[in-house]
């Protein structure tokens, strides 16, 4: 053991360095100027300026803090930790990747396959509320679509078809129904019929009528063109607008029978059509089909549906990816507790269903506080943005209650949607699972959307730690700058005080 003498000669030996030293420093700092603090608190100011500069620029293009990246790949593990950033800086890689094929086609606007009828629902929605469910804008696309859809270059040649032509074209709603029964007092056209069943009737079963006699019309003329589609070029884009005009007729008259409860009926009536017209997916008649049969709890024919069109090649959507969840989530959402798989892990079940729920909500990151009820719904517009708050609407206000049927189905998705968001690479210019989200649809949704809804936007992540540390330890050695510049006799009195205080602490 040490003696005690030897043990005091140290602590005297400390003590009377440690005086020694704090004399030394209180003697400098006597001699410094005001000068000097100015300098140095400017120096301070615009080095925590410059580290602020470069992790904001670091944070835009990685997605990370620098000093957080530095610290968790290069100190943890010299410190005995775990190196857990593989993982995200091969997601970040992958971004990169996929953040080439980002264009502007991705805000293309598509026609919802599950759009209401405009005299039977939309108009009556006006009449209840005052308010109008359509923008101008969707309203005009619609109108693009009846022209492309509904006309062709021979339509002169036949009186009935050469008014609906203009009739597609009116802006005023009771010029276009005048017009429709103008065409159908000179023949029997089956796009005045259309017309006349979306706009002119105020009941589903009204439309359902009108829809028979178009389809009765619809078929003759489809007949004839058939016969004469190769005798030239007019004939072909004839054939092609009868087509046109058949199939949407008849999918309507399917979406009558699922609006009135004929549900068998109706997924029939797909089922037919899509094998009849295989080839015009640019109807997406199977979202349809997916739907009817989630009324009828037939998931099975879900499955096999979904395998068909859940394909890397096709365009998703939210009624593809959200079903495709929705189905792994009921394999094991009634005996989920977040509790006890906290405890014990997930299963290989489980693990599907979190993994089907985090890939819907990449594709699209509105929907779950529709499903979840955290946001009010609105009637779904004509035409939607895949991956747009416009998309989320039509999904969720057809398929709520499909959610609401699977037990516990929800509350999974409550339990593990915004862990989605921590695992997608950021900035929004790269992605994950799907290409980048596209940074214009909350612009292309407010010309879809109604201006008393509230257009969901995508979520933004938080700053990390670091950023905020930098920027207030920037901010508050600015201000210290500007204090002592404008005040530096007092500031360097300050300064004295402060140090000799923290001296004679120790």
């Amino acid at each position: 053991m040490r003696p005690e003498g030897t043990r005091g000669k140290h602590v005297l030996f400390l003590y009377s360095w440690f005086l020694l030293f704090s004399f030394s420093v209180s003697m400098f700092l006597n001699t410094l100027t005001p000068k000097f603090y100015v300098a140095l608190t400017g120096t301070s100011s615009l080095i925590s300026g410059l580290i602020l500069i470069f992790e904001w620029w670091y944070f835009r293009k990685y997605g990370t803090s620098f000093i957080e990246q530095v610290s968790v790949s290069h100190l943890r593990p010299l410190l005995g930790g775990v190196d857990n950033s593989a993982p995200s800086a091969a997601s970040a890689a992958g971004g990169d990747a996929d953040s080439n094929r980002q264009s502007v086609s991705e805000c293309k606007v598509w026609r919802n396959p599950l759009n209401l009828f405009r005299g039977a629902e939309y108009n009556r929605y006006t009449w209840v509320t005052g308010r109008e469910p359509l923008t101008y804008y969707d309203m005009n696309l619609s109108a693009q679509d009846h022209q492309t859809f509904f006309t062709c270059d021979t339509d002169h040649l036949r009186p009935a078809d050469a008014i609906m032509q203009k009739a597609w074209r009116e802006r005023n709603p009771q010029a276009r129904i005048s017009a429709a029964h103008e065409a159908l007092e000179l023949n029997e056209c089956a796009t005045a019929y259309i017309l006349l069943a979306e706009e002119e009737a105020t009941t589903i079963v009204e439309a359902e009528k009108l829809f028979k006699q178009a389809l009765k019309a619809g078929e003759g003329c489809y007949r004839r063109s058939q016969q004469l589609q190769h005798h030239g070029a007019q004939y072909e884009a004839q054939h092609r607008r009868d087509t046109n005009v058949l199939v949407y007729i008849k999918r309507r008259l399917a979406m009558c029978a699922r609006k009135l409860g004929r549900t068998r009926e109706a997924v029939k009536m797909m089922r037919d059509l899509m094998k009849e017209f295989p080839l015009l997916s640019m109807f997406n008649i199977h979202e349809n089909l997916l739907e009817a049969l989630l009324e009828l709890q037939a998931y099975a024919d879900v499955q096999a549906v979904l395998a068909k069109y859940d394909d890397i090649s096709l365009p998703k959507s939210a009624t593809i990816c959200y079903t495709a969840a929705l189905l792994k989530a009921r394999a094991v959402s009634d005996k989920f507790s977040p509790e006890a798989a906290s405890r014990r892990g997930l299963s290989t079940a489980e693990m599907n269903a979190v993994e089907a729920i985090h890939r819907a909500v990449e594709f699209n990151p509105h929907v779950p506080k529709y499903l979840l009820e955290m946001k009010s719904l609105i009637l779904p517009p004509e035409h939607i943005l895949k991956r747009g708050d416009s998309e989320a609407i039509a999904y969720a206000f057809f398929h709520l209650q499909h959610w609401k049927r699977v037990e516990g189905a929800l509350n999974l998705l409550h339990c593990t949607w915004e862990g989605t968001f921590r695992m997608i690479p950021y900035p929004l210019e790269k992605g994950h699972l799907f290409y980048p989200y596209p940074i214009c649809t909350e612009t292309a949704d407010r010309e879809l959307l109604p201006s008393f809804h509230e257009v969901s936007v995508y979520p933004k992540k938080e700053l990390p730690f670091f950023i905020l540390f930098t920027a207030g330890l920037c901010s508050f050695t600015a201000m210290l700058a500007l204090l002592t510049h404008q005040f530096p006799e007092l500031m360097g009195v300050f300064a004295k005080a402060v140090s000799v205080e923290k001296l004679g602490l120790f």
